[in-house]
């Protein structure tokens, strides 16, 4: 090996510039030299900066070389950083490379008697994600931290989002949709985090029929898929989705009675999941009859003209897991069929009485947050009901009218007595109660259905 001892290197031309080397070369600035300008030192080896090496992540005992930052990887265990022999500006820093430092502490250690902070004894990183720069300054203090930073600053590895009314219950997020919106995803996190979501997509509820033992509307398609461990979650990406809140259908207002479509409650829409309308009750009396409908659960079936009739099929179109149930059938003696509801299928009319709605589903209070009694109806379980069926209305000589569902599902009419049918609970999806007889010969609407979408943001 050659060597040149100069004092100093001038260009050739005035104002010229001296190149070292080619492309590719490399140049070792030995431990301790520096290079200043005007006295003031600058460039490689300055006080205040270090190379960090990202060729060799540490994960075990090891001695540091002046100018150099190290990335320590504890989450095997503890080891420890030797210093350097101290010279007056040698520098060193560490970070903690995989946020194990509270877990597994890396230990700081100066040469023989020399000290850290003016205290001859090693120093201990044991806080999460922390970073430390030291400078040797002299043999009083030895070894100085400079910078220290504990702010761990990382990538956000969770959902965000907005839209709708938030809730928020422990770590997560539910955004409640009861009319039309849009929940738009500005991050969509990791695996290490959260990247996917929870809804409950539930379907407007359909309309009962009219007219005496007429049937009740079909609670709207239930989807849900809480927890999500067990039923896996849906994906979304960074992007709005538009939401869609179905409308309860309407009921029959006049005679000769409305086309069975007034009565089906409409769709509720998440991304790629998509919740069927309720189908509506069967009319009593019709001519053409009208036919308990198809739908997230079906409508009841009424009793005309002459003879009963089926009720309508639920989880139409189907899914898996079903979104409802079947519409129970109606009864001799003007009765009608019970909607059919999340859980539980429609019951079929007693003759002369309606049949009672089939039962809605419940979700868990979690899912919704601290606000779960606003939402849904309470039931005999834990967690607020959703998608009732609606009951059928009855007339005599049966004894009663069909109870609702539970899960917001209307009860039936009776006649006499012009007790007239109730609609369907207000964002539950429940079907509406089915019409009496008599002058009115009135039924209920179904009702409106929501969306809720959770996921972990923390």
């Amino acid at each position: 090996m050659s060597e040149v001892k100069v004092n100093k290197i001038s260009p050739r031309t005035n104002c010229g510039t001296v190149t070292l080397g080619d492309s590719g070369d490399s140049f070792v600035i030995p431990s301790g030299a520096t290079i200043t300008n005007n006295g003031t030192q600058v460039g490689f080896g300055r006080t205040g900066t270090v190379n960090w090496d990202t060729s060799s992540i540490k994960t075990a005992t090891f001695t540091a070389v002046n100018g150099e930052g190290y990335f320590a990887n504890t989450s095997g265990g503890s080891f420890t950083m030797n210093l350097p022999a101290g010279s007056a500006g040698a520098i060193v820093s560490v970070v903690d490379y995989t946020n194990t430092f509270q877990t597994n502490a890396l230990t700081v250690s100066a040469n023989g008697s020399e000290k850290i902070g003016g205290v001859a004894a090693p120093a201990v990183l044991s806080t999460e994600g922390q970073s430390v720069t030291l400078v040797y300054v002299d043999a009083t203090e030895g070894w100085k931290n400079i910078q220290d930073s504990t702010s761990n600053l990382v990538g956000n590895n969770f959902i965000t989002a907005t839209g709708g009314t938030i809730v928020t219950c422990g770590d997560y997020k539910t955004h409640i949709f009861t009319g039309p919106g849009t929940f738009t995803v500005s991050n969509a996190g990791s695996a290490c985090g959260s990247n996917s979501v929870e809804h409950l997509v539930v379907a407007g509820g359909g309309g009962g029929g009219m007219g005496s033992g007429s049937a009740a509307g079909g609670a709207g398609g239930y989807r849900q898929n809480y927890p999500s461990p067990v039923t896996g979650g849906t994906p979304v990406s960074a992007t709005a989705y538009p939401i869609t809140v179905g409308a309860g259908g309407a009921s029959p207002t006049a005679s000769p009675i409305d086309p069975p479509g007034c009565r089906t409650g409409s769709n509720s829409i998440f991304s790629s999941i998509t919740s069927a309308g309720g189908g509506g009750g069967g009319s009593e009396g019709a001519a053409p009859l009208v036919l308990g409908g198809n739908g997230g659960s079906g409508g009841g079936g009424a009793f005309g003209p002459g003879s009963p009739t089926a009720g309508g099929s639920g989880n139409t179109p189907p899914v898996s897991p079903p979104q409802g149930n079947d519409g129970g059938d109606g009864g001799g003696s003007y009765g009608g069929g019970g909607g059919g509801g999340a859980s539980a299928v429609g019951a079929d009319s007693p003759s002369g009485s309606g049949g009672n709605g089939g039962a809605g589903s419940p979700i868990a209070d979690a899912f919704i947050g601290p606000t779960a009694p606003s939402y849904g109806t309470p039931g005999p379980g834990p967690g607020r009901y959703f998608a009732g069926g609606g009951g059928g209305g009855g007339q005599q000589p049966g004894p009663t009218f069909g109870t609702g569902g539970t899960g917001g599902g209307g009860r039936g009419g009776y006649y006499p007595g012009s007790t007239n049918g109730t609609g369907g609970t207000v964002n539950t999806g429940g079907g509406g109660g089915g019409g009496q007889g008599g002058s009115g010969r009135t039924a209920a609407p179904g009702g409106s259905g929501i969306v809720m979408v959770r996921y972990k943001y923390q």
